[in-house]
């Protein structure tokens, strides 16, 4: 059909293996380092925090991974998601692209994160985990690890970025729905937490300060470990499956995407859509520009050093060479809690270094602007960080119309934004503002960076 709007593939035709882009990486992924020794770390040191299945998944350099059968069926729920064509928002922009999104806030939790929520669970699950702790920002995967906690009887611990637990209390209230315990971070509840109120006693918190928090929680009893929803490259391997159903839905469309663009803030839902395309084309396949959006409030890879550092705030977890702010770095507490992180995951860091993408940062009003008119276009009204991508597609779509080029751009729209509306209520208002990170506090952040020899 030609004025064909979506594009839906049957539970038969879900994909039944991830794909590991490490296995087709032009230059090896520097290794996790033990930040005591600086010597490259073995399954023996991850074993307190993951389980072993889990582990494996993070070295593996195996193009493909099975997708358990348990998994797949629960999967089935809302697996494959549809892909769209955005016609209305090509109209609406005037342009010549033609522009695809995957859409992924047909999950129960309204976002991507149970793509690795539900593996992550059933892989502890199966080695006798009975409690797994995690950090959240804006809620989504706080709220997707608590589903698959209720689904595999898990009991789920979850420390909420304190300004997005006063921000988000609908997401909170999701959480504590499906069973979990939702606690502010930083929390008096852990060493970690009480170290950074003692020092600032009105933290708004960050996602590096609760990963240290659920870190500690978990090595401290041998019946729970820690689950992460983005940056790893477990994490990463897990959301591929919704590019490998991109794929095939394209192939379905008889198109090919000329440009992806996906939002960072850990990497997850960005490698998710583009490491598969990515794949092809460093086998040989066709040409693909990829263009990772970030906050400039928080913008890792566009201003971030490329080093090894701590992926938490309390140092309790190994250095990975990364784009980061510095482990110490508190963003400020604009909208987009899902993307107030301050590293980029390895794999989206080591990629960009060898110049397979690019990176642009947005600030906050923009971004909110960009997820209005595609709601009113198209009428899904995006989660604040999937904005992110939204205004990178449409700046590349007007570059096209500007250019004269009908160019075919994919974008991933990771999430709905039904738990953000009072987000949207104070940008309607003229509430929300354009925040600027402190320079000061970058340069002291990155002044921390450990020395790790070359």
């Amino acid at each position: 059909m030609s004025d064909q709007v979506k594009y839906l593939l049957s539970e038969e035709q879900m994909p039944k293996s991830w794909y590991n882009i490490a296995a087709d990486l032009p230059v090896p992924l520097p290794p996790p380092l033990h930040p005591g020794t600086g010597q490259p770390i073995g399954p023996d040191d991850l074993a307190p925090i993951f389980p072993m299945e889990v582990i494996r998944q993070e070295v593996s350099t195996e193009r493909r991974i099975d997708i358990p059968k348990e998994v797949r069926d629960i999967f089935r729920q809302w697996r494959p998601s549809p892909l769209y064509r955005a016609r209305r928002l090509e109209k609406a922009l005037g342009t010549p692209a033609r522009i695809y999104y995957k859409y992924e806030g047909v999950s129960p939790a309204g976002s991507h994160k149970p793509n690795t929520s539900i593996p992550q669970a059933f892989y502890n699950k199966a080695e006798g985990v009975r409690r797994l702790t995690t950090e959240t920002g804006a809620g989504q995967w706080g709220s997707s690890l608590a589903f698959a906690g209720a689904l595999f009887g898990l009991e789920v611990e979850v420390f909420m970025v304190r300004v997005s637990y006063d921000q988000k209390p609908y997401r909170r209230a999701l959480m504590e729905a499906y069973g979990a315990r939702c606690v502010a971070s930083p929390s008096p509840e852990t060493e970690s937490g009480r170290a950074i109120l003692a020092s600032n006693p009105d933290s708004t918190g960050s996602l590096g300060i609760a990963i240290s928090e659920a870190v500690e929680r978990a090595v401290q009893s041998p019946d729970t470990k820690y689950a992460l929803g983005s940056v790893l490259n477990h994490v990463l391997l897990h959301q591929t499956i919704l590019g490998e159903e991109a794929m095939l839905q394209l192939e379905m469309a008889g198109d090919y995407p000329d440009v992806i663009v996906g939002c960072t803030g850990g990497g997850s839902n960005f490698g998710g859509i583009a490491f598969p395309f990515l794949g092809e084309k460093l086998r040989g396949g066709r040409d693909v520009e990829i263009i990772a959006v970030e906050p400039a409030a928080c913008p890792t890879l566009t201003k971030g050093v490329y080093a090894y550092d701590f992926g938490d705030t309390g140092h309790l977890t190994p250095l990975v060479k990364m784009h980061t702010l510095g482990s110490t770095f508190v963003p400020p507490g604009f909208h987009s809690g899902g993307l107030r992180y301050h590293g980029m995951a390895p794999l989206v860091s080591h990629i960009q270094e060898l110049g397979l993408i690019s990176s642009r940062a947005y600030k906050q009003l923009e971004t909110f602007e960009a997820g209005v008119l595609f709601g009113r276009a198209e009428g899904i009204l995006p989660a604040p960080e999937a904005n992110h991508a939204v205004k990178g597609a449409i700046d590349v779509a007007l570059e096209c119309k500007r250019d004269g080029r009908a160019r075919t751009i994919l974008f991933n729209l990771c999430g709905h934004g039904h738990f953000d509306m009072q987000a949207y209520i104070d940008f309607a208002a003229g509430k929300l503002k354009d925040i600027d990170y402190s320079q000061a506090d970058l340069e002291r952040a990155l002044a921390g960076l450990p020395k790790v020899a070359a």
